[in-house]
Parts: structure tokens; C-alpha cells; sequence
């Protein structure tokens, strides 16, 4: 076991350069299906590492049931085909009579979108998001042989306390500004026309396609 840390780390944002301009969207209830779809193709391998434990089809149901859109965030990254390769959930810890100055990061990326620096580029979405919400702190609950979350973890500048196999990763974060709010304002408004584009993508080549078929037959 690790000595407990003094005082938390203060965020240190780091994002892969190369990844900078990918779309994350913000998810919302209708976007339960894609989450499923998403976290059930993940192999058992990566369920232990993503949930800590063996989890099964109906845990991961059971899970995304339980995601409190309207006080929890859920941010995705899509694929032109409409796919969910990565999704985070940012969950509040809420304090009674004092709101949420805490939340908890969990993130999940496809085998095949692996390597892209999505882990990356999620957590700092939340992180930003989390910022301009009031949130002071943020928290992450790891398997020790997570090492790619405990990598994003560090990158950040969290401070990370291993005990018993698994790892607790914190870090304090700064005020929100003028700058932080425009900036997460930018990147929503991105992701949704993105996300637009690639559905009226789809529409437009689901259209030509059946026209080939119809003057084929």
C-alpha cells in the first residue's frame, strides 16, 4: 500500500494533439440503445476492467438502466456508421443540502478504436464539463492492472493510492471561467452538427442504395 498523499493533485489537463478535434457528445436517454450496444460488445476481459468484476449481459442492462440522465453526465464519441467506440459516465456525488462538488469517472473504448487517444480526449471533456458545474474534485475507482486508465489518470495529474489490487485516483480541480464555459459550449455545439452530418450521411446512402436496388429489380 502507498502512503496516503498530503494534499490532492491539481488537474493537469492533457489531451493527445492528434485527437484534439474529435466530436464527444453529450448522451441522453435516447441514447440508451447505443450504450448497451456498445458496452455488451466489449470482451470479457475489458468488462473486468471497465466494472471491476466479471460482469454479465444483464449487469451492463442493469447498469445502463440505472444511469441518472439529468444528473449525471454521459459523453460518446461515434463513428461515421452511427456506433458507439467510446463512451464516459461522469457521476455526482450528491451531499445533501450541499449539491455535488464531487464525481466519480468511468470511460470504455472499442478494441477496434483503441490507441486513438479517446480515453484521453473523454477525460478531458468531463473534466471540463465537471469544472464548469462546481465540481472541486474528481475521483476515479480502478483495477491496479488498469494500467491504460491509470496512465489517462496520471497524465492528468492525479494522484493515485493503491491498496488491495485496486486504485483510487484524485484530483482537484480549478474554478470554471469565462474561457472554460466558451470552450465546452464550442465543442457541444461541434459535436452535434458532426453527429447531424453523419445521420443525414447515413439517410443520403441508405436512399441511393435502395434506388440501386429498386431500378436493379
Amino acid at each position: 500500500m502507498s502512503a496516503a498523499p498530503a494534499a490532492p493533485a491539481t488537474v493537469r489537463p492533457s489531451v493527445p494533439r492528434r485527437d484534439a478535434g474529435v466530436p464527444i457528445r453529450t448522451l441522453g436517454p435516447d441514447d440508451r440503445g447505443a450504450i448497451v450496444a456498445h458496452l455488451l460488445a466489449l470482451d470479457p476481459r475489458d468488462r473486468y476492467l471497465r466494472f471491476g468484476f466479471a460482469a454479465q449481459d444483464e449487469h451492463i442492462r442493469r447498469y445502463v438502466e440505472s444511469i441518472r440522465f439529468g444528473i449525471d453526465d454521459v459523453f460518446g464519441i461515434f463513428n461515421r456508421r452511427l456506433h458507439l467506440i467510446a463512451m464516459a459516465h461522469l457521476a455526482y456525488m450528491v451531499t445533501p443540502g450541499r449539491g455535488s462538488d464531487a464525481a466519480e469517472f468511468g470511460v470504455s473504448v472499442s478494441r477496434h478504436a483503441r490507441g486513438r487517444g479517446y480515453g484521453h480526449r473523454l477525460f478531458a471533456r468531463a473534466m471540463l464539463h465537471a469544472r464548469n458545474h462546481g465540481v472541486r474534485r474528481l475521483y476515479i475507482h480502478a483495477l491496479s492492472e488498469n494500467a491504460p486508465m491509470l496512465h489517462i489518470a496520471r497524465a492528468a495529474g492525479a494522484t493515485v493510492v493503491q491498496q488491495a489490487g485496486e486504485s483510487e485516483c484524485h484530483l482537484e480541480l480549478p474554478p470554471a471561467d469565462f474561457d472554460s464555459h466558451v470552450a465546452e459550449l464550442l465543442q457541444e455545439e461541434v459535436a452535434r452538427a458532426d453527429y447531424g452530418l453523419k445521420a443525414l450521411r447515413r439517410v443520403w446512402h441508405r436512399a441511393v442504395h435502395g434506388l440501386v436496388r429498386l431500378f436493379k429489380g
